[in-house]
């Protein structure tokens, strides 16, 4: 399917107006048009690529700027991308005042990159969603909404972990002994890299925790509470929600342990026996989604004991039209 071509004259007025929040991000003039032509190629053209924005660019007259030149300014010039998200949750803040309640998610996935291994962040592994091998980045995402919005907070590619592979290289280039100072140097500098690497290098869990203390620090969302995953649930992220005073929700992995009826059991054995043998336990529940469309499950809901966690009030959760149960605290 051929995609429809057509020219970009200038910056949409739209996107030109959301850009100015960002202008004190970018020291140079011409650096900043650059990058908001290249955002304005994002969401306009159908090639995301710098080379297909650029080639669509009509420029005025004598004003012409190569391609190089756009790139080295968009993906080359010190521009901060930190100092860029801190201003773009500033900006989302004075937005969302007065919207009704709001809630944090927190998440990951993989991002597929099958001809890109090149790209940060990009390795080989075997993907468990797709039962394959698989060129991918793990992304780790946090996304403020409410009943009117929905928008990114930040975004966090994590670094492949090479662990393995440099200790089993360091392991096989050892030698008994280095007669040469240049070697011994070398060998230093091997071993300074690694255990560098080693140190910098952060589990999604320690990614995901970070990410919600620079929030909670920056203070922009006070009002928010969290809800994420199991892939992401960790006592050290719990305690640090519940510490700001703010709630969470997390859903459990099927084979956690509850205690129930003085006995630890996994919580779909407990799901499975209320379903059966206590079906009157569970009540109906309607929600009206952000589409405006509703969805209907059935709810069971109990303040149970988690191993580590203590107290929390579980909800296992029966949907009607996929037949599934899910449970969360």
């Amino acid at each position: 399917m051929l995609l429809p071509f057509f020219r970009l004259v200038g910056v949409a007025p739209t996107i030109a107006k959301g850009m100015q929040a960002y202008r004190s991000v970018f020291c140079r003039e011409e650096g900043f048009n650059h990058v908001s032509r290249y955002v304005n190629g994002l969401i306009l053209s159908p090639n995301k690529t710098l080379q297909g924005i650029h080639s669509q660019i009509v420029w005025p007259e004598g004003e012409a700027v190569s391609r190089r030149a756009m790139h080295e300014a968009v993906f080359e010039a010190g521009w901060d991308s930190e100092e860029l998200m801190q201003k773009h949750r500033e900006t989302l803040s004075s937005e969302h005042q007065g919207k009704g309640k709001e809630v944090i998610s927190l998440d990951w996935t993989l991002a597929h990159h099958e001809r890109g291994k090149e790209i940060f962040g990009v390795k080989r592994s075997y993907d468990y969603v797709e039962h394959r091998m698989s060129n991918y980045q793990t992304v780790v995402t946090a996304v403020i909404s409410n009943r009117e919005y929905i928008d990114g907070l930040d975004v966090v590619v994590q670094p492949p972990n090479w662990q393995e592979a440099e200790k089993a290289y360091l392991q096989m280039s050892a030698q008994q002994s280095y007669t040469e100072m240049a070697q011994v140097m070398a060998r230093l500098s091997e071993l300074i890299s690694y255990q560098s690497n080693r140190l910098e290098y952060r589990k999604r869990t320690e990614i995901v925790r970070d990410l919600v203390e620079q929030l909670e620090t920056e203070g922009q969302f006070p009002n928010a509470h969290y809800a994420f995953d199991n892939g992401v649930l960790t006592l050290e992220l719990t305690r640090l929600i519940e510490s700001k005073g703010k709630h969470w929700v997390s859903e459990i992995e099927s084979s956690r342990h509850i205690l129930w009826d003085n006995q630890w059991q996994r919580v779909d054995a407990v799901a499975t026996l209320l379903r059966s043998q206590h079906p009157q336990s569970f009540r109906a529940v309607t929600i009206a989604c952000r589409n405006g469309q509703s969805k209907t499950m059935w709810a069971f809901t109990k303040v149970i004991r988690l191993k580590r966690y203590g107290r929390k009030r579980l909800r296992v959760l029966r949907f009607l039209c996929k037949r599934e149960i899910r449970s969360v605290i």
